[in-house]
């Protein structure tokens, strides 16, 4: 009988931190939580999925719709915005940090969003397990943390191996969009997204253009004033 696991096999792509929470952050952990955050089965840590949960999306829903995923939501700006204006499409929100979570349902409720839901969760367990095989019909990744630091890219999200578990979230023909203030980690994301089997290009040139559906957040707004160009990649999933 093999021995239980007690750490991850990768690691992971954040650093958890704790904080104290405000009375509005609270409330929506205790008013809003039980609509918009699922209640997701645990393995090895809080953050982690349990390899047998699994999501049933029409049954959470309530209907039959496409399925948009951001990871990394952050304060869920941009996926609170394309909820609330595209009331015939569904979305999840996969992001780690309370504070980012409470602030997403409280935005969520304001703005009407009942389409959305949240899970509090490691982004590849989400999109390699819980998720069922080709349930998205895009995955977003905006501005996700660069680990600018060279003994820290280990830890970025986009590298080898990533694209085969985008790609299991992902129907045929479902769309990947990316984008990220940091150079070299566009080029890495390009580099990693070129040579899989999985995805093609959906652009044309170096880069994407910018997408539509993506509002501008804080953290777009910081690229730009320290002078960093935005980068958008779009790929679409092949097989």
């Amino acid at each position: 009988m093999p021995e239980p696991r007690t750490f991850r096999d990768e690691p992971v792509s954040f650093v958890r931190r704790s904080g104290r929470m405000s009375e509005a952050q609270e409330r929506a952990f205790e008013e809003l939580a039980p609509h918009y955050l699922l209640d997701v089965p645990r393995d090895v840590a809080w953050t982690s999925v349990h390899p047998d949960a699994r999501l049933d999306p029409a049954s959470e829903y309530g209907r039959e719709a496409s399925l948009i995923v951001e990871v990394g939501s952050g304060q869920g700006h941009a996926i609170v915005h394309a909820a609330s204006t595209r009331p015939e499409d569904d979305f999840l929100a996969v992001e780690v940090f309370r504070a980012g979570l409470a602030r997403t349902m409280l935005d969520a409720d304001k703005a009407g969003a009942r389409n959305l839901r949240l899970v509090e969760a490691n982004a590849p367990e989400v999109l390699s397990s819980y998720l069922p095989a080709g349930a998205a019909s895009e995955v977003w990744i905006f501005f996700p943390d660069p680990w600018h630091k060279k003994r820290h890219t280990k830890r970025r999200l986009v590298r080898p191996g990533f694209p085969a578990t985008a790609a299991r979230a992902l129907a045929d023909g479902g769309m990947l969009r990316l984008a990220t203030d940091w150079e070299d980690y566009a080029l890495q994301m390009r580099d990693v997204l070129d040579e899989a089997p999985e995805f093609e290009r959906a652009f044309e040139g170096e880069w994407a253009d910018r997408f539509d559906g993506r509002v501008m957040t804080a953290f777009e707004r910081k690229g730009i004033a320290k002078g960093r160009d935005i980068r958008d990649l779009t790929y679409r999933r092949v097989q």
